[in-house]
């Protein structure tokens, strides 16, 4: 009997089913043609993905682009079986740090890479991506999906995203003019959002409890769905107060590096933030992480985002405006702070986290 080498290999006896990826672009063109904007229709299939910045309403536009990915928090959406909002998650981690920019996003492609493509997986993680999309208005025009045994074991998998916004040409953040006494504005997150999740996961295995098991820090949950509430899309909302307030002077995304990394990225050198840590009500998310992995409240701010996934920073006399407009759009802002003339750190911290 000849082996199968002599028989001729396949691509499929190598581990790549293109026949499983054409089923996925099957399963998910509904989902993306639900993202469809000005300017993109949205439809997926050709060599590359286009979008009318014409017909999208920009005159004079300025282009700027974002890639992340939402780190091991897909070890999470793995091992507990949970796919349907991990998506949303990777589309916010991009868009956030659009929308920080003043600009507004237009539009999204997505990277999956695996090393067993189950197509109804695949299909349930784009559907949270079309869905982040959608809710920060931008397209879905584009994307790849790649089957590589041998790299990724088992149902692993890796996400990386890409967005592309624009802004007319003067109107971007950080704008001109922050200064001491200028007011420091939390908005609230949904949970941990999509960063120190290798810290989270070693937590969850200090603790013992499994997947399944309910959530100490959350009600009729179990700890995974708890753990993977996805980032807070923050995009329209923040739109919608930059039109109607010009009191915003620059916003910060508090990801990876937390608060000390992250605000002194839109600042000037000679300023610094005060914050007011009695001003900080964490999530019980964060009390549990803390207490169960004995994390120091430093570490706490340098690796979460403690309850305040976004930053604004205000004008002085604009403040009570631009609280007023978040407020209306239904943002719950929290004062966390000013800025100071700076001594030496960056960012100095008062009171205690209600840990």
């Amino acid at each position: 009997m000849k082996s199968s080498a002599h028989q001729g290999l396949t691509y499929a006896d190598a581990g790549v089913d293109i026949d499983a990826g054409a089923a996925m672009v099957e399963r998910i063109k509904p989902l993306v043609r639900a993202t469809r904007r000005p300017g993109a229709d949205a439809e997926i299939g050709g060599f590359g993905g286009i979008f009318d910045l014409k017909a999208a309403g920009f005159r004079d536009p300025v282009l700027v682009a974002a890639n992340d990915g939402v780190g091991t928090k897909v070890k999470i959406a793995v091992e507990s079986g949970i796919y349907d909002t991990i998506g949303v998650d990777l589309v916010a981690m991009c868009v956030n740090d659009i929308v920080v920019q003043g600009a507004e996003p237009l539009f999204f492609l997505d990277y999956f890479a695996t090393g067993r493509l189950d197509p109804a997986i695949g299909a349930e993680i784009v559907a949270g991506v079309a869905r982040g999309c959608r809710e920060s208005g931008c397209a879905l025009i584009g994307g790849e999906t790649a089957e590589m045994p041998g790299l990724y074991s088992g149902d692993d998998f890796d996400l990386a995203g890409f967005a592309v916004g624009a802004a007319e040409r003067g109107t971007l953040l950080p704008r001109a003019g922050l200064k001491a006494g200028d007011v420091v504005i939390g908005l609230p997150s949904s949970g941990v959002h999509s960063n120190g999740f290798s810290l989270v996961r070693r937590i969850v295995a200090l603790s013992g409890l499994a997947w399944d098991a309910p959530a100490p820090f959350a009600q009729d949950r179990s700890l995974a769905q708890a753990l993977l509430e996805p980032t807070r899309l923050y995009v329209k909302p923040l739109l919608a107060t930059l039109k109607a307030s010009d009191g915003v002077l620059a916003l910060a995304h508090v990801t990876g590096g937390g608060f000390p990394e992250n605000l002194p990225r839109v600042l000037p050198d000679d300023v610094a933030v005060e914050l007011n840590l009695d001003a900080f009500a964490p999530p019980p998310v964060f009390a549990w992480l803390a207490r169960t992995g004995g994390v120091s409240e430093r570490e706490m701010l340098r690796a979460f985002n403690c309850g305040f996934g976004m930053v604004v920073f205000a004008a002085a006399a604009s403040a009570r405006d631009v609280v007023a407009a978040l407020t209306a759009q239904g943002l719950a802002p929290v004062e966390i702070g000013r800025l100071a003339p700076r001594v030496g750190e960056r960012v100095v911290s008062h009171g205690r986290l209600k840990l």
